[in-house]
């Protein structure tokens, strides 16, 4: 008997998951038959899984600033610049992940300035949503409805994935409500693609597009493995190219912001960069994948657990790593306390290591280990004038590298380059990335100055 090529890639895909889910017959799977015809089908995964994925509208002010041309000031009197605001609405995707408490996550950029956010079920219903908190370096968002009779998505474990893997993506593209789409995963561990400051992607070819973001990445046990986040494509639309939040990432940010109403990031304290071939030459090591180890800063969790410079840490938690960023956005998606395993590879031999992580949030630090010209200057987390996170410059001695730049006192960093820092590691992190002069965007009481680093 001949076969169409749609039901080749069906029988093909039901062999697969198959290998993949090895110790579950097939006639078991949810995906698999029916009553009237040994026919593979998804179709009653998802009618377990699509009431837990919602729409999600918004309505909200966004504010801009504009300069005024010295003319108008001179003439007119104008201030400095004006403040516009303007009505703006949108749509995204949301995932129900606690039926009880009535949680539903979604990306920060689907909820953030909305003043209004409107949760619409499969079945019509309609909710205002209040938002619990979000974390913008990771665009993570959650949210809670009262409702009755609804149902959440189970979470599979994201550290299981591989590439290969079949997957679902469901959402609302467009504003087209209970969109599916299938593919694989395409790649993990994806970063460097400055879409936030903590980046661990999962990588699929499943059709994500505009109104997707926030909605559920599932596997074919109609499990969460990640929440739909960005798309790569130069016209803004879907090219194959899809990225998505790994569920465990997701689910230790949520478990925080309900308990904390934000992210507690944990900290390890150490500065490094990725492992390559010629990295791993010069230091005699037989890995060429994980996290170099440049520095560890005194009385750090990484050096109370005792990494030392030099060390190649090639697993958290057993899992292994790809990369420095990798390492770094994991290590930032744990709370402070949370007590981690590392596998460090030191002088070609594999050693593991227990670290309890520090507090991001409370971290102080000499300015001199961040940049030579900003010796003389205390650092620490902190607020400016109008309650938004930055750097505080806590003190700075007299005569120093720091006050010669133009740094004082109860300064507040918010900014490298016009690229937003929030913490000292994201400051410490902007710095590393800067080329060439640095233009630090500091707020100074009720103003706003740029200081230069040459």
């Amino acid at each position: 008997m001949k076969m169409s090529f749609r039901q080749c890639l069906l029988a093909s895909a039901v062999i697969a998951s198959s290998v993949s889910f090895s110790a579950t017959s097939l006639a078991a799977l949810p995906f698999f038959g029916n009553d009237k015809q040994e026919v593979p089908s998804l179709a009653p995964m998802l009618e377990e899984a699509t009431p837990a994925v919602v729409s999600i509208a918004v309505e909200g002010t966004q504010t801009s600033r504009q300069r005024v041309p010295e003319m108008f000031k001179y003439f007119f009197g104008a201030p400095q610049e004006q403040v516009q605001e303007r009505p703006f609405r949108g749509l995204g995707s949301g995932v129900i992940i606690d039926a009880e408490k009535g949680y539903v996550v979604t990306n920060n950029h689907v909820v953030a300035n909305a003043d209004e956010i409107t949760v619409q079920l499969t079945d019509g219903r309609e909710f205002i949503a209040k938002k619990l908190g979000a974390d913008e370096q990771s665009d993570i968002a959650l949210l809670k409805i009262e409702a009755e009779d609804i149902v959440a998505l189970p979470l599979a474990d994201s550290d299981e994935l591989r590439v290969g893997d079949f997957v679902v993506a469901i959402g609302n593209p467009f504003g087209l409500s209970q969109t599916v789409t299938s593919g694989i995963v395409s790649a993990l561990g994806r970063s460097g693609l400055n879409i936030g400051g903590y980046e661990d992607f999962i990588q699929t070819d499943a059709a994500i597009n505009r109104g997707n973001s926030g909605g559920a990445l599932v596997n074919l046990h109609g499990e969460l493995i990640g929440i739909n986040t960005a798309i790569f494509g130069p016209n803004g639309g879907n090219v194959g190219i899809g990225f998505a939040i790994p569920a465990n990432m997701m689910k230790n940010l949520t478990d925080q912001i309900a308990e904390f109403g934000e992210v507690r990031r944990g900290l390890l304290g150490i500065l490094g960069s990725d492992v390559d071939a010629g990295l791993a030459e010069a230091l005699n090591a037989e890995v060429n994948m994980g996290a170099f180890v440049s520095e560890v800063t005194p009385e750090s969790a990484a050096d109370e657990a005792g990494i030392l410079a030099g060390d190649i840490i090639i697993a958290v938690n057993g899992r292994r790593l790809n990369g420095f960023q990798e390492l770094r956005a994991k290590i930032a998606s744990m709370g402070a306390g949370a007590e981690v395993e590392l596998t460090v590879v030191r002088k070609g031999e594999e050693i593991a290591l227990d670290v309890t992580l520090g507090d991001a949030t409370q971290t102080t630090v000499t300015a001199e280990r961040i940049h030579p010209a900003l010796e003389g200057a205390t650092l620490a987390n902190g607020t400016d004038a109008g309650g938004n996170n930055g750097v505080v410059v806590s003190e700075v001695e007299a005569g120093s590298p720091a006050a010669r730049v133009g740094l004082q006192n109860d300064d507040v960093i918010v900014g490298v380059n016009r690229v937003r820092t929030n913490t000292v590691p994201e400051f410490r992190d902007a710095l590393d990335n800067a080329k060439g002069v640095i233009a630090l965007n500091v707020r100074r009481g009720g103003s706003s100055v740029f200081l230069v680093i040459r």
